[in-house]
């Protein structure tokens, strides 16, 4: 019991660190920086970053010669695609239109799941999923949506972002099981980084490091940190323990979390209908993570 809470725990971490990244994130693009200049620079560090620490708490090699095949194929959905498409997106559409159409990721992640890995879809899971989606909607729409024509080709990057991302969670699924997390997350990101610099490379070059204010360093620390090192790690760690439907689903918290920041911090009046559509998505998150599993999936018994 405590092991799953643990892990629970993680994923719950992670959908705060994603919620506050839609704001932070926006205010650095594209005012201080390019999307791509951004991706370059956050997947170099963070990279540099997974390197040292796995000098320092591991020392495992890869098997299989083939496996760094598979880190490759994982590298191009779950840091080049993912990433250049979900900065590039989130430019130019809101962070309330990129919260809503990220919903789409444990729907998009259930299915994967089942084509690739055979994972059984059942209706506790299918319950699960639609009343977390209703409740992320009401929560959402509880805000002003733009539907501006500007942001028509942001949304549909954000959408393309979420099927990346959930085919991510399902490839790299294999490889957590043969490898430690933090081995998988630095392969992966050392592919994904190589694959970025022609995006990126100069863009980079045409950003004026100089001119940026304190905020906004602090912004690019949070996203490298935060969004990119812990996230990823934590979502590499749950993967070993908990089937990939469940970690695409915790996408549901980042809006609530995204909500609650708001309202810390004065932009939001809190409301007590805001509240309820919070409980029916952690209510979905419970749904979805204690059911009775069959004897090969993964569970965090």
């Amino acid at each position: 019991m405590n092991k799953t809470w643990q892990i629970h725990g993680a994923l719950a971490l992670v959908g705060l660190i994603y919620g506050a990244n839609y704001v932070i994130a926006k205010g650095v693009m594209p005012n201080y920086m390019s999307p791509n200049a951004f991706i370059l620079l956050r997947a170099t560090v963070a990279t540099i970053l997974f390197w040292i620490y796995h000098e320092l708490t591991s020392s495992e090699k890869v098997i299989r010669k083939k496996d760094y095949w598979l880190f490759a194929k994982c590298a191009v959905f779950g840091v080049m695609g993912n990433q250049l498409i979900f900065f590039n997106g989130l430019s130019l559409t809101s962070p309330v239109n990129a919260s809503i159409i990220m919903t789409a990721n444990p729907i998009i992640v259930l299915a994967i799941s089942f084509w690739l890995l055979n994972e059984m879809i059942t209706w506790r899971k299918v319950i699960g999923i639609l009343i977390g989606a209703f409740g992320v909607v009401l929560l959402v729409l509880n805000k002003e949506v733009s539907l501006e024509n500007d942001a028509f080709l942001g949304d549909i990057f954000i959408f393309l972002n979420a099927t990346f991302y959930a085919i991510y969670l399902v490839m790299v699924k294999p490889l957590m099981q043969r490898y430690e997390p933090i081995t998988v997350v630095k392969w992966v990101f050392l592919f994904g980084t190589l694959m970025i610099v022609p995006f990126g490379i100069v863009p980079i070059f045409d950003v004026e490091f100089q001119a940026f204010p304190a905020g906004i360093w602090w912004s690019i620390v949070y996203v490298i940190i935060g969004t990119t090192f812990l996230a990823y790690l934590l979502n590499a760690m749950a993967l070993k323990h908990v089937n990939s439907t469940i970690v695409g689903y915790y996408i549901y918290l980042q809006p609530v979390f995204a909500t609650f920041i708001t309202i810390l911090i004065g932009q939001e009046v809190f409301k007590w209908e805001k509240a309820l559509f919070a409980l029916m998505i952690f209510f979905g998150v419970y749904l979805v993570s204690q059911q009775r599993k069959p004897k090969h999936e993964e569970t965090t018994n």
